[in-house]
């Protein structure tokens, strides 16, 4: 028989199908080349009875528990593929019959993907960007690169002030005894830059190189290192000296010394309004796109979404977010010493909007479906070669790593973005969704 489907619930049903004698026969030669090799039966050498002993003396059903093992998956796809349906976790799998010489009769109670009706997903209206670039977004930016081009220049005897940096020797103690991570020798600390705990840096403006300074601070309540929280502690500090910022003239050389592409100031002012002028018109489109696909998803409706489809979600986000500090040589044990977190904590954060990331791709997979988007061989060659490039491999290595099936996915999904993106208008009417929000409060 075909196989067959039988919807059961919104996202839960019975799939029905069979494993045909051959591909049965095929397995239990495999599942008996298998279990042979460890048989000692009197007469025969290790692994070398032959196949009518074995099924006189164990019976050849002794063999369907391994060749239904070896025979199923393949069995199991050929079914999914024929009813068309998406399985989003592993199935539970029922035998009902397994008769010699007859087609094995097999069960699958299997989730799979909800239904998705899709609202309007174009021409949606969008909040209006905000592109201008002003005289003093440069004026900031250029006040920012003189800040990067300061020296430190050494104050003799002068009491340090918000913003000079100190190089100090400290030793902290709570209730009298020293702490992991509490002293350091000759550290450079700039006043005014909150990186230590609330109230150190400013106990320690007013004071010169030379000066010894108690220091009392109480840590925060949610401070991350969960022994230290709430306590007071004292810290013995030496200033050993105290520096302030010398600011370079804002000249031609000043221009020349930021950026070897220029000549004078007034060429440096330009490239940095071109460059701020790009930044805001890639932040504009950003904001469009998510704010269309948003009112796309919002238009739609989905049925329940399976909690294994959140949960594969939060692993997927948790292991993109653990490979990138992995790449950057951060060992995610030491991170989660360091910052008094756990595996279970990043779950938890990933899961509050995992539930509108999953409803997101399951709309952007129904605009691919309605538009009927199916990517070229040549789109493909393409997504391959700006992986690649993206990540520095060879294009066979992307190419082997991945299959047609997921690239094609992959582009399809960007060309549903584009869609609802290009098709967005821009209107004074519709409020950003920060401030939605806040109105519905």
């Amino acid at each position: 028989m075909a196989a067959k489907w039988e919807k059961k619930g919104a996202t839960d049903g019975e799939l029905t199908f069979e494993i045909e004698p051959e591909k049965i026969k095929s397995g239990l030669d495999q599942a008996f080349k298998r279990v042979k090799k460890n048989l000692n039966v009197p007469g025969f050498r290790k692994g070398k009875v032959p196949r009518q002993v074995f099924n006189s003396m164990y019976g050849e059903a002794s063999l369907y528990e391994d060749a239904l093992n070896i025979v199923l998956p393949e069995a199991y796809q050929k079914a999914i593929e024929e009813t068309k349906i998406e399985p989003v976790d592993q199935p539970k799998v029922d035998v009902k019959s397994m008769e010699q010489d007859k087609p094995w009769v097999l069960t699958a109670q299997v989730t799979v993907k909800p239904e998705v009706a899709l609202g309007e997903y174009k021409g949606l209206a969008v909040p209006v960007q905000d592109r201008k670039v002003t005289d003093d977004d440069v004026e900031k930016e250029i006040e920012s690169k003189r800040q990067q081009q300061a020296e430190l220049v050494l104050k003799e005897d002068e009491p340090a002030e918000s913003g000079n940096t100190v190089v100090i020797d400290y030793k902290g103690t709570v209730d009298g005894k020293a702490f992991e991570g509490g002293s350091a020798d000759n550290y450079s600390l700039e006043l005014g830059s909150n990186s230590f705990i609330p109230g150190f840096e400013d106990q320690l403006i007013g004071h010169k190189a030379g000066d010894d300074v108690e220091v009392k601070v109480t840590f925060p309540k949610d401070y991350q290192a969960k022994d230290l929280a709430g306590k007071e502690a004292i810290f013995a500090t030496k200033i050993h000296e105290v520096k302030e910022k010398q600011l370079p003239k804002l000249d031609d050389e000043f221009a020349k010394d930021v950026d070897e592409d220029v000549d004078t100031l007034a060429e440096l002012k330009d490239k940095v309004r071109k460059d701020l002028q790009k930044k805001k018109d890639d932040a504009a489109t950003g904001a469009i796109q998510d704010a269309a696909i948003q009112e796309a998803v919002n238009n739609a409706s989905v049925q329940d979404i399976p909690q294994a489809m959140i949960d594969e979600e939060i692993q997927r986000q948790l292991d993109q977010y653990l490979g990138n500090m992995q790449r950057q040589g951060i060992d995610p044990q030491m991170y989660y010493k360091l910052t008094g977190t756990s595996e279970d904590d990043l779950k938890k954060q990933f899961a509050k909007d995992a539930d509108n990331r999953v409803k997101t791709n399951l709309v952007l997979e129904a605009v691919v479906t309605a538009e009927n988007i199916k990517p070229t061989d040549d789109q493909i060659k393409q997504e391959v070669k700006d992986l690649a490039d993206d990540y520095g491999m060879e294009v066979k290595a992307v190419r082997n790593a991945l299959t047609d099936d997921m690239l094609s996915h992959d582009i399809a999904v960007k060309e549903a973005i584009k869609i609802i993106t290009d098709s967005a208008k821009e209107s004074k009417d519709v409020k950003p969704q920060a401030e939605a929000k806040d109105d519905k409060k």
